[in-house]
């Protein structure tokens, strides 16, 4: 399956993409979330909070 990166277009192919992954663009690096299979949907991967032990 092919999609591009939302950051950059570079057009990303994943063999078995699983709703929820984390892949990285291979052209620019940037962390992505897979949101949807069929079609494939990628998106900016939520970034890590830092736990303050609350």
């Amino acid at each position: 399956m092919t999609t591009n990166c939302p950051e950059c277009d570079c057009e990303i192919t994943l063999a078995k993409p699983i709703k929820g992954e984390i892949v990285v663009c291979p052209d620019c690096g940037t962390e992505l979330e897979v949101l949807e299979t069929n079609p494939l949907e990628l998106a900016l991967a939520p970034q890590e909070e830092e736990d303050w032990g609350e």
